[in-house]
């Protein structure tokens, strides 16, 4: 399939890495799409954790062209320090490509960010303050800086100074620091004339390497529920992470999109604030946490924890179209002697199967739950469907039942090869090709593979 998209189906944090991981052995071409450096993405290969926060995960390859998309918001200083921590490591990024229409944050983005978060007070939305949100407002109100502008590096520096004068008012205005408009633009001179060599016009790159019959795959940062138009607003990101997303993001059409997977843990966690129907604040939550790790790769916040969604998953797979689902992290759930799973919602005491519109609808929800026997073993060493526990086996399969679409890969661990390949009775005739393929290649050390 030449174009596949994979989707955070949940609120972030789904482990989409993991899975982009698997599936770039067979893509060309790894494209982030939206987002900024507020989301992280970790790959574990060897024992070594790499933490990518603006990278695109296909970067362990080297047969992989990794390219942020137009639609990415760039910081330049955590775009090199990511670039100089993997290149310590022996990752090299000179194939990275960055799309010189992607915008840029600055200090000033930062400085807006931390003041509208201290004025909402107890009302806060959990911003990460790294800018994202003001970034992407400037550039709704076409007055944002892009990638392309450091090629003429006189004009960036002229534009930098006027914007920098400009917001240093505003910023002072609403009793903020003032920024050092000189330190700015020296800095950014610095860093623009770094960038140059890896900005492109990844449109036509893109649709160039369509014509040849490369495969694409796109990646979003966030998820489904964090998006500003589908989310649960106003508890979102700032730009769109579903499927839909990927094509402005990148400036390939919808009709190139042949492939869907959404990501989703075997239970649910959310960052910050906004509503959650299956949250658990009990000893169940706290183990969730500390057994899955829940800490942001980013920010380190801690993240809340519940039962696994399949109302969400269900509008997750309207929004996006998804074709399929990767499920992953179910080994969390290995030491529960009952699992979960939200199967309905209840509003009011009426029935409700449709995810609401509205985030104080949500936020009055009481979930639903179909009760699972836990397995009461490891599944770290599974790799094949058929070693699955049967109550394992039998929460993929009410997933599989409820949202309507197959389940292709099931993580069992926090490694890349830790998942296995899902053929259920119901998915069993030409299931997963693909993810098949990039098992028995992954089982070699073959050319650019990180593990040589």
């Amino acid at each position: 399939m030449p174009v596949t998209v994979v989707v955070g189906a949940q609120w972030g944090d789904e482990g989409k890495a993991k899975v982009i991981d698997l599936l770039a052995k067979e893509h060309g071409y790894v494209v982030r799409y939206q987002g900024g450096h507020n989301a992280g993405h970790t790959v574990v290969v060897g024992g070594e954790r790499y933490a990518l926060q603006l990278v695109p995960s296909g970067i362990l390859y080297d047969h992989v062209v990794p390219v942020i998309g137009n639609g990415v918001v760039v910081d330049l200083p955590t775009l090199f320090a990511e670039i100089d921590g993997l290149e310590v490591r022996g990752i090299s990024c000179a194939r990275l490509q960055v799309s010189s229409r992607a915008h840029l944050i600055f200090p000033w983005h930062q400085a807006h960010d931390a003041i509208a978060e201290a004025v909402r007070g107890d009302d806060k939305i959990g911003t990460t303050l790294k800018g994202i949100g003001p970034a992407y407002a400037d550039k709704a109100r076409r007055v944002g800086l892009r990638a392309g502008d450091v090629v003429d590096p006189r004009a960036f520096a002229a534009a930098v100074r006027a914007r920098a004068v400009a917001e240093n008012a505003e910023i002072t205005a609403a009793g903020g620091e003032p920024l050092d408009v000189d330190d700015i633009v020296d800095r950014f001179a610095v860093l623009g004339a770094r960038l140059v060599p890896y900005v492109t016009d990844t449109v036509g790159l893109l649709h160039d390497a369509l014509g040849r019959g490369d495969h694409l795959l796109l990646e979003g940062a966030q998820a489904t529920f964090l998006d500003l138009d589908h989310g649960t607003y106003p508890y979102v990101t700032s730009s769109n992470p579903t499927a839909g997303g990927a094509c402005a993001g990148t400036g390939l059409g919808p009709r190139d999109i042949d492939r869907v997977v959404g990501i989703t843990k075997a239970y649910t966690t959310r960052v910050g604030a906004g509503p959650f129907p299956t949250e658990l604040t009990d000893d169940d939550g706290d183990t969730l946490v500390d057994v899955g790790r829940e800490f942001g790769t980013v920010t380190g916040r801690r993240r809340r924890a519940g039962w696994l969604d399949c109302v969400m998953l269900r509008h997750a797979v309207r929004l996006n179209s998804l074709s399929e689902v990767a499920l992953t992290k179910l080994d969390v759930l290995d030491g529960f002697a009952t699992v979960k799973v939200c199967t309905g919602y209840l509003l009011d005491g009426a029935a409700v199967r449709a995810y609401p519109d509205r985030a104080d609808v949500l936020a009055r929800i009481e979930p639903v739950y179909d009760e699972l026997p836990g397995w009461g073993t490891t599944l770290s060493e599974v790799r094949e469907p058929v070693d699955l526990p049967a109550a394992a086996g039998a929460l993929i399969a009410l997933v599989e039942r409820e949202v309507g679409i197959p389940v292709r890969v099931v993580g069992v661990g926090a490694e890349r090869d830790d998942y296995v390949i899902w053929r259920s009775p119901a998915t069993q005739a030409g299931v997963g090709r693909s993810l098949a393929g990039a098992r028995s290649r992954a089982e070699g050390d073959g050319p650019g593979d990180p593990r040589t």
